[in-house]
């Protein structure tokens, strides 16, 4: 079960900007990154993302199951009124192939193989 994702948080993916995601193995870590308007917030407070590549992110889930993401954007306020603000998630992550969400972010970005889904453990806001 995710945690319920703060406010600030959805108007951080509603301005365009880079989200990265981190995943490890005892080798080494590997980042990727799409836009955050690609981004799908599920009701119960995933994140789906479509993957079209993702291919090292694929490799490295089949051995560890947590991701780092960030995201933020400038036109955002942050705290004390500082310009910009985003956001370090802390979570687990799973490639889906079939069902409802893999249809639904299928039917946005028809280009993808596979769907990101993020279940989300921390929320941090950064600035």
């Amino acid at each position: 079960m995710s945690i319920q994702l703060p406010e600030k948080f959805y108007d951080v993916i509603s301005d365009e900007g880079a989200t990265a995601f981190v995943t490890w193995t005892q080798e080494e870590p590997h980042l990727t990154n799409t836009w955050n308007s690609y981004l799908t917030i599920t009701d119960d407070g995933r994140i789906l993302a479509p993957a079209a590549g993702m291919t090292h992110l694929e490799k490295d889930l089949e051995s560890n199951h947590k991701i780092l993401m960030s995201v933020g954007a400038r036109a955002v306020e942050g705290r004390n009124g500082y310009q910009g603000t985003g956001f370090r998630i802390e979570g687990t992550a799973q490639l889906l192939t079939e069902g409802s969400d893999f249809d639904l972010v299928k039917e946005k970005y028809n280009f993808l193989r596979k769907v990101l889904e993020i279940t989300p453990d921390v929320a941090i806001q950064l600035l």
